[in-house]
């Protein structure tokens, strides 16, 4: 098994292992708060990962477990200080990131989810999280709004819930964030979780996965006949890659295919 770990400024960790990205939020003092070294590691990072074409999937989680992430740190006092003579600021820009990336992205939410870490958790694809963890935008409890997270948790809650979470800032458990679709699934072994989804995922065409993620999300904010347009389109070209033709070719020869993710 190879592997490869790095750290960035003791803040962020990143690991290679077997096609798969593990990226670990190192602030557990701080219950994995962002900060601007862990921000720009994760842009980074999720720019790398937009070209290589030998990463499979990428996990986000957050060290112990207690925390996935608390969002800003607001004892440094400079959680809501911006430069504002740049155009787009550090959340904003891996949320764009993350969604320009086609890999596979799984959070694993290993205790507080909050704030701005209820944005990292809606740029990933998938989510499983530890029956402990609880979610929440406290935001209006210290006088601002969720507005960045807004963005990306729009898609995936009802307008009430997100209403609710968003105006009250009180925390749901994982059984609610379950049922409101926050999470794909949740348990006592995370780890054995998050392999589980891994191995559903990783014996799947990488072309496939990464066209298809693609297409998702272009189409989410089109209107239906426009969407039927582009989709239309481009099933004939996941029909070109060398992905469709060696998984129809292994459908009819009765093996596994050998996905060259082309």
């Amino acid at each position: 098994m190879s592997e490869e770990s790095i750290k960035l400024g003791q803040e962020l960790e990143q690991r290679h292992e077997d096609g798969v990205l593990w990226l670990t939020i190192c602030r557990e003092q701080r219950r994995n708060a962002l900060s601007t070294s862990v921000l720009q590691g994760l842009c980074e990072a999720f720019a790398r990962a937009g070209s290589d074409r030998s990463l499979r999937a990428i996990v986000l989680t957050g060290a112990g477990d207690k925390a996935f992430c608390a969002g800003a740190d607001l004892q440094t006092g400079k959680s809501f200080e911006f430069d504002y003579s740049e155009p787009s600021q550090g959340l904003a820009q891996l949320l764009r990131l993350a969604r320009t990336t086609h890999v596979p992205k799984i959070a694993r939410i290993n205790g507080a989810c909050m704030a701005g870490g209820m944005g990292l958790l809606a740029m990933c694809d998938l989510a499983m999280a530890a029956s402990h963890a609880r979610f929440s935008l406290p935001e209006v409890k210290v006088g601002v709004f969720p507005a960045q997270v807004l963005s990306v948790l729009q898609g995936l809650v009802g307008r009430r819930m997100l209403t609710e979470l968003c105006v009250t800032g009180e925390a749901i458990d994982a059984s609610q964030a379950l049922a409101c679709g926050l999470i794909n699934d949740m348990g006592d072994d995370l780890d054995a979780q998050v392999q589980k989804l891994l191995g559903r995922l990783l014996d799947k065409s990488p072309a496939a996965i990464r066209r298809g993620l693609y297409l998702m999300n272009q189409i989410e904010a089109m209107p239906f006949e426009q969407s039927m347009a582009f989709t239309e389109s481009q099933i004939g070209l996941f029909a070109l890659t060398k992905d469709a033709v060696e998984g129809q070719l292994a459908f009819r020869e009765k093996r596994q295919p050998q996905w060259t993710g082309r």
